[in-house]
């Protein structure tokens, strides 16, 4: 809108004239007085760039970007043992939270850089981005660093680093902080029976703040997925003994020379297979330009893809995975083609690769990332590599084992047929879906058919159903009463969970439907919002729900829509003061500081949602302008959380009474 055609009006309501623009002599002199001058450009040198935008080199400061200064150290000794010139690579993590990589390649240049007179090699290296010998093949043929930023990004984003390199007989020592050397290259002393480079950093919590600190159970995974990448190396790791858990040991020694296989077979350990044999391979030879290594089964849970370039972990996949998907896919339609079996026409790769576990590895010369993190590789070459690599090898494994191929292509064309089905289906829409819920102690829809601002309460019982759905605002929250704890989906069979009634209401009610045919699109509200009573049945029932959503509908969480409700516990009045209390903690504190010195108050204890009044229920739980919420999230370490769900909810109750014999110290009130 053109602000010299707009009025304003006055307190009295007559309009007056709005402000007409003044010229550029008129403006005040404050707006006049800053120029754009040469001394605006600011000139970032050496690592500082590093430090203003952190981002730009890791992905940001969150855990995953911590744990990825590690990986960019490590990546550097695994390029040595590729080359041939390391055999061991030692990690250490100490309970002062300093991370030590340790290989016994040839160990950094020391002397100084023909092109800086008077500076090290050394210290180019880890204080010039851009900086290293990965550029050529000469050095290195194949390597996961190839930015030449990977150390000396770690050093700039590190407090405290230290860099030992035995070479020669001959030890040095150099130290930084913040990313600038505080020594000179100190020589030790002789050294006969080391060689190698040495890291010790710490990093900086000026960069990643509360956020700084290494988990030493993800650490260990990483190590132990570079053996599995490596055969020809050895990989030793240590941590303090404070540091060490049931499943984090103090030291041990990863070495296999069955590579992916060897891996593969430790993540699907007790899986129920599609195929009884694993189809793996390798092609070229280990770490050179080409090179490749595979491991594929076909199982009955939940399949994964994770692949690696130049033993960089690749989590958003690439050209390289493609490739392997080009593979699969024709190699099965080639199969059905021999065999004569003409329903296989119709397979996509995802058919395919639907349930397909898969460990893929691939050695390139001077790969195409997608950004810093190395997460996709981008190389358009890594896709003939890999489906050169696996045609012949596929079409064997397939010809050996008819009855096995006849399996897989048989499950493959019932998923493709599957697929067929579900999209001639007519889409359930919002109102039909309704009027199947529509029974007693069911689904109290909201009237606005947009699931944008939508949002559905899910609630215990059909007295807290009632309160809820006289508080609700009918336009745009729903309720859904579960009769119940519902099942533990995370300890139960397939068949119990389609079995469960209150499970199959909650499915229906959402219409996004489950695990691979999950729709986001089809959600039929923004915020799917759990409220339990505020005690220990409330959260025990919080849990199975969040357990149930995490499991069949991750994309929800993902996407942000899970949401837990916090209904106050108390409700705390003195004369004409209302006040509500989440706990008994929160409770005592309101009474210290908002009742104290004004005589009694009355403390009301709410039994739980259906005992609590409507109104007070629309005002503390319900009403998005005085409620609180919530979010639920999946934490940055998938791994590490998963194996959180399985260890507390799966069907192994020893490791839930591990877990409470572990944390009985911790708890400080017990409501009975």
């Amino acid at each position: 809108m053109d602000p010299a055609a707009e009025t304003a009006r006055t307190p009295s309501g007559s309009p007056t004239p709005a402000p007409q623009p003044r010229s550029r002599a008129q403006q005040p002199a404050a707006a006049a007085a800053h120029t754009y001058s040469a001394a605006d450009i600011e000139v970032l040198e050496g690592l500082e760039p590093v430090r203003r935008r952190p981002g730009m080199y890791i992905g940001g400061t969150d855990s995953n970007a911590l744990h990825h200064l590690f990986a960019e150290v490590i990546d550097n000794s695994m390029d040595e043992a590729i080359a041939g010139h390391a055999t061991r690579i030692e990690v250490h993590f100490g309970e002062d939270g300093y991370l030590t990589v340790t290989d016994n390649g040839r160990g950094i240049p020391v002397e100084n850089h023909p092109k800086f007179p008077g500076r090290s090699t050394l210290e180019i290296i880890m204080t010039t981005l851009h900086a290293g010998g990965k550029f050529d093949s000469k050095a290195y043929e194949t390597s996961g660093g190839l930015h030449g930023v990977g150390v000396s990004v770690v050093n700039a984003l590190s407090d405290d680093l230290v860099v030992e390199v035995a070479r020669d007989q001959m030890l040095y020592r150099q130290r930084f902080q913040r990313g600038k050397p505080v020594t000179a290259v100190e020589t030790v002393g002789r050294v006969n029976n080391r060689r190698g480079t040495s890291t010790r950093f710490h990093p900086d919590p000026e960069i990643f703040r509360d956020k700084a600190q290494f988990s030493a159970a993800r650490l260990f995974r990483m190590t132990r997925a570079k053996a599995y990448l490596f055969g020809g190396v050895e990989l030793r790791w240590s941590c303090d003994a404070s540091l060490a858990t049931s499943e984090v040991p103090e030291k041990q020694s990863f070495h296999y020379p069955g590579g992916l296989k060897d891996f593969l077979e430790d993540r699907i350990a007790g899986e129920p297979r599609i195929t009884d044999e694993i189809f793996s391979g390798r092609s070229g030879k280990p770490g050179s330009h080409g090179a490749t290594e595979w491991a594929i089964a076909w199982c009955l849970g939940d399949g994964f893809v994770n692949s690696y370039c130049n033993t960089v972990p690749t989590a958003e996949g690439g050209t390289h995975e493609s490739g392997l998907r080009v593979a699969l896919l024709r190699g099965l339609r080639n199969y059905a083609d021999l065999t004569g079996n003409k329903r296989a026409s119709a397979l996509t790769a995802e058919d395919v690769l639907g349930h397909c576990s898969a460990m893929l590895s691939v050695f390139v010369r001077e790969p195409e990332f997608v950004g810093q993190t190395k997460d996709k590789l981008s190389s358009p070459e890594a896709t003939r590599i890999v489906d050169t690599a696996l045609k012949d090898a596929f079409d064997h494994w397939l010809a050996a084992s008819p009855a096995q191929a006849s399996k897989l292509l048989d499950w493959s064309i019932e998923r493709a047929e599957e697929r067929l089905r579900r999209r001639k289906e007519k889409e359930v829409d919002r109102q039909s879906a309704t009027r199947k819920l529509r029974l007693p102690g069911k689904l109290a829809d909201c009237t606005q058919t947009a699931a944008q601002g939508a949002e559905i309460f899910i609630v215990e019982g059909d007295s807290a159903g009632g309160s809820a759905k006289q508080a609700r605002a009918r336009a745009s929250q729903a309720v859904l009463p579960l009769r119940g704890k519902i099942l533990n989906v995370a300890g139960a069979s397939r068949d119990k969970v389609q079995a469960s009634q209150a499970i199959s209401d909650l499915i229906q009610a959402l219409g996004c439907g489950t695990r691979d045919r999950y729709r986001e699109d089809d959600l039929r509200y923004d915020k799917v919002i759990l409220m339990t009573d505020a005690d220990v049945d409330g959260a025990h029932i919080a849990t199975l729900l969040m357990t149930f959503f995490y499991q069949e509908m991750p994309k929800l969480i993902e996407n942000g829509h899970l949401f837990l409700a916090l209904p106050p516990l108390y409700r705390i009045t003195q004369g004409g003061k209302t006040l509500y209390a989440r706990d008994d903690a929160h409770r005592d504190e309101l009474l210290e500081t908002e009742f104290s010195g004004r005589g009694k108050p009355d403390i009301t204890r709410f039994k739980g949602l259906g005992e609590m009044p409507h109104a007070h229920l629309r005002e503390t739980t319900m009403d998005p302008r005085t409620r609180t919420l919530l979010q639920v999230r999946i934490v940055d370490d998938r791994d590490e959380t998963r194996l959180t769900v399985d260890r507390l909810m799966g069907n192994k109750p020893e490791a839930r009474f591990d877990f409470i014999q572990a944390n009985a110290a911790f708890v400080t009130d017990l409501d009975v």
